[in-house]
């Protein structure tokens, strides 16, 4: 019901800008034909999250790839054929990554009914007031589950704040970081690169090098899903080396891409595995695609083997591999790729995935010519943020995935990431804001908001012991997209944390808080 008051002054200016897709038989701009019944509060109610969707996805509905996760399938077809409620598999079968669906059954993109940044046509209204907003805000922020906070709203359009509440005051920001490092990711090489895992031969000692590149969503399971597959690699490196002659190789890996030790700073943890540029699977050992799970100790070796027997099943046979570094008179034998970063990104914002992004730090230092270890991706990813002119002051990026403690972020920083993902003048960034979790729908917020701003709130989490976050993108009841940030540090409890920052985020999607 709150749903429904908040978006039902919206849904005649959706409908208009949708035309046949939500009023059926009728044309934008034709005359309306005579209301014969009213349709009633429980019809509202029941397309509030979708005309939300639509009204989210406002900025990014053009930008990036259809569709590597299906995420933004599920919400497509959930604003644009209510009669259809699609549900999200982000396990199931899908388009090639980086491609968008084709023929009859691709429904179009939800319709864009806010302005892109700097655009000079806009169906919403004024931006809230900052007293206003504060009057909401700041009773549900000082909630003492939340400990110390940092807290901030943007006007997306403008990049004006609305709303600060220690805005500049630097705490730990657990998996919000993330939001960090897809964007000087995306920044430093492109929402169209992808990660490459290739073999090459040494003519002079017979010897297959399986070189890592830095790809953790490398997959030797039977059905890739989009991903670069193991089997796929083993079987073209075999034809290659078949067309030589060669059936007898000694098997090496290479794993010199990343520098520094591969153990991360909280130690072994079923969160993430050993940091290197060589792994199958995410090191995983059980069938699990995301989440906590044990992992082998070491994910270059035993991505290694596997290779190996995988080799043998096409008549090549291998010697146990061992470490190696592949020369400058090796030739290619074969390659996969990864889906493109823009993909990558989502994957890793949606679901949270610590690997992924502690790949991504490592190969925006790469990129931009520093050590590929911790430090040397902290202090890459922090450059590029600063060649963005985004707000660094007090800021420290210890990883890439937030798990360190000992990184700090701002609220202003947080929310300027956001604005800056959906600039125009920045489409590249544009996947740091289409990967953001969708309350009630998808990701790490499918289980919340299911009696609050479902569909209306976009947002990344964040969680560690005594540390809750929560940062991301809300359209409020005037059809303003708004960028925030909540930090909270020495929280009480996880679960009243939470509830907090959930009630501030749907405080925002439910506020009329323009000035009239």
């Amino acid at each position: 019901m709150r749903i429904a008051d908040a978006v039902r002054p919206r849904l005649a200016r959706v409908a208009a800008a949708a035309g046949p897709w939500f009023t059926r038989g009728r044309r934008p701009g034709s005359p309306q034909a005579p209301r014969v019944a009213r349709p009633g509060t429980g019809w509202y109610t029941a397309t509030a999250a979708t005309a939300g969707l639509a009204l989210a996805a406002g900025v990014a509905t053009a930008a990036g790839p259809w569709d590597s996760s299906g995420q933004r399938t599920a919400e497509r077809h959930r604003a644009v054929a209510l009669e259809a409620l699609r549900g999200t598999d982000h396990d199931g079968s899908r388009a090639r990554a980086g491609t968008p669906p084709r023929g009859p059954g691709a429904a179009p993109p939800a319709p864009s009914v806010l302005t892109g940044l700097g655009g000079t046509a806009t169906a919403a209204r004024s931006a809230p007031a900052g007293k206003a907003l504060a009057a909401v805000l700041d009773p549900l922020l000082k909630d003492p589950a939340l400990g110390r906070r940092s807290a901030a709203v943007v006007d997306a359009a403008t990049g004006r704040r609305l709303y600060g509440a220690d805005s500049a005051n630097a705490l730990t920001p657990a998996s919000t970081t993330k939001i960090a490092t897809a964007v000087a990711a995306l920044s430093a090489l492109g929402p169209d690169h992808r990660l490459t895992t290739r073999t090459v031969y040494e003519p002079d000692t017979k010897e297959v090098v399986l070189v890592g590149g830095g790809d953790p969503t490398l997959t030797a399971r039977k059905k890739a899903k989009g991903s670069a597959s193991l089997r796929d690699l083993a079987a073209r490196t075999a034809a290659a080396l078949g067309k030589r002659g060669v059936r007898k190789v000694t098997l090496s890996y290479d794993t010199t891409l990343y520098k520094g030790g591969t153990a991360h700073p909280i130690g072994v943890n079923p969160n993430l595995a050993a940091v290197t540029p060589l792994m199958a699977d995410e090191g995983r050992t059980d069938d699990s695609s995301g989440g906590p799970a044990p992992r082998v100790p070491d994910p270059a070796a035993d991505a290694a083997r596997t290779f190996g027997d995988l080799l043998k099943k096409h008549g090549i046979t291998a010697t146990p591999p061992g470490p190696s570094k592949s020369s400058t008179r090796a030739t290619t034998l074969a390659t996969v790729s990864s889906p493109p970063l823009s993909s990558l990104v989502e994957r890793m914002l949606t679901h949270s995935d610590n690997d992924l992004a502690e790949a991504l730090a490592r190969h925006t230092a790469v990129a931009t010519g520093k050590p590929a270890d911790f430090a040397g991706a902290g202090a890459a990813v922090t450059a590029r943020l600063k060649q963005l002119k985004l707000p660094v002051k007090g800021v420290v990026i210890k990883d890439g995935s937030g798990l360190d403690r000992g990184g700090r972020l701002t609220a202003d920083l947080l929310t300027a990431l956001l604005v800056k993902a959906g600039d125009p003048a920045h489409p590249e960034l544009r996947s740091a804001l289409t990967g953001l979790p969708v309350a009630g729908f998808t990701g790490t917020l499918s289980g919340r908001y299911a009696d609050g701003a479902a569909g209306v709130v976009r947002a990344k989490t964040g969680t560690l012991t005594g540390v809750n976050t929560l940062a991301g993108t809300v359209v409020d009841r005037d059809g303003r997209l708004l960028a925030f940030a909540f930090l909270a540090n020495d929280t009480t409890g996880p679960e009243a944390a939470q509830t907090a920052l959930d009630k501030a985020a749907t405080a925002l999607a439910t506020c009329g808080c323009r000035t009239p």
